[in-house]
């Protein structure tokens, strides 16, 4: 996603939505497994040694995939393991409100902590971005084949990883591992390769990620993560050395995305790129979380590979111009209208704070494109329900 001019940072503290309850009625989509923590968010920018203060919220790449899901409407679960304490219960009420099942979550009795971290309000890509976990010896690092019910972890039609989750300990990659093998029964398996160089005890994070990405069945991974991982420099670079994946996403962040998605018959990739959005950013974290929940909420819905990827774009929007790592998403019918726009319309875009907000016009906060948005409601209509 590409920033706006400003690039600028606040002190606000992100939304959240009202409490909605789990739906049990409804059968699971969405399975996300993996450590969420309590996360501090500096109230300015500046060396973690000079924040005054810091605002407490949720962190977690996984659970951050699974808010996003619940608050567009679909059934999601987020499995974990927490601590027996304070942070814990934060965590499981506070993902909770967003819709999103917990009831799979466990609670640690050998009194092993939830995780919890500090960051700066800088671009995690800089130098100048500072993160200070307290997450070893978690609970969630005890996560292993046997702590982990596989009746749970298979009772979505989607089953979300992150990379992340394999660097926690030798028993979490032992889950991993067992997960990424190709059996019957297992549902869709979603990876994103979330690398995260200082989460790594040792060199093997190449070779281990690249493993579990070829036994998966869409995986998402930024281009600087397979350059940096894999001395990889284009998309078909990428594609080449993770042929297995019937869906892969490269993500390009300013460049865009670009999907590869393998035609089940004669087995040829068709290959779709779409530009990124011009964004005002608020916050420049979270967006690799809410561009896969974009892409797994229209995946699930049926939509065509570019209005993934543009579903995908807009959930990132909506969390770049938002405080925190998790938002409350556009509704539904303002995101179709926007994805729907042609090819000018959607490049003249820019969004910026408030854009999603159900109780402004529908435009509110996006300018410049959105003259296409109504021509576009109708074709998105089509689209959803067919």
């Amino acid at each position: 996603m590409s920033p706006g001019a400003s690039g600028r940072q606040t002190n606000e503290e992100p939304r959240v939505p009202a409490p909605v309850a789990a739906d049990p009625t409804r059968p699971t989509e969405v399975v996300c497994l993996g450590e969420s923590m309590v996360t501090f968010l500096p109230s300015h920018p500046g060396r973690l040694a000079d924040v005054p203060a810091f605002t407490r919220t949720i962190g977690g790449a996984e659970s951050n995939v699974a808010c996003a899901l619940a608050a567009a409407g679909h059934p999601v679960k987020w499995i974990s393991r927490v601590g027996a304490d304070g942070f814990g219960d934060h965590l499981v009420e506070a993902i909770g409100a967003y819709g999103v099942d917990t009831s799979a979550v466990r609670r640690d009795a050998d009194g092993r902590p939830t995780g919890i971290y500090f960051r700066t309000a800088t671009d995690r890509s800089t130098t100048a971005h500072e993160v200070a976990y307290y997450r070893a010896g978690s609970a969630a690092s005890a996560m292993s084949p046997d702590t982990m019910d596989r009746a749970d972890l298979f009772s979505g039609r989607v089953l979300h990883l992150s990379g992340i989750t394999a660097a926690l300990s030798d028993d979490c990659l032992a889950l991993m591992r067992e997960l990424a093998e190709r059996g019957t029964g297992r549902p869709l398996l979603s990876f994103d390769v979330n690398h995260r160089p200082a989460l790594w005890r040792d060199d093997s994070g190449p070779a281990v990620l690249r493993a579990v990405a070829r036994g998966a069945d869409l995986v998402f991974v930024g281009d600087d993560e397979a350059a940096q991982l894999w001395d990889l420099h284009s998309p078909q670079a990428i594609r080449a050395a993770l042929p297995e994946p019937a869906v892969l996403v490269v993500k390009a962040g300013a460049d865009g995305a670009t999907a590869f998605v393998r035609d089940e018959e004669d087995g040829a990739d068709t290959v779709t790129s779409v530009p990124a959005l011009a964004v005002d950013v608020v916050a420049p974290v979270g967006a690799g979380d809410a561009f896969a929940a974009g892409f797994l909420s229209a995946t699930l819905r049926g939509l065509p590979t570019g209005a993934r990827l543009r579903h995908g774009h807009l959930m990132a929007a909506a969390v770049l111009t938002d405080a925190g790592d998790v938002c409350v998403p556009p509704a539904r019918a303002h995101a179709d209208r926007l994805a729907a726009l042609d090819d000018a319309a959607w490049g003249a875009l820019r969004l910026g704070p408030g854009w999603t907000s159900e109780a402004t016009d529908r435009t509110a906060g996006a300018t410049d494109g959105t003259a296409g948005a109504t021509d576009g409601a109708a074709s998105a209509q089509a689209v959803a329900t067919s």
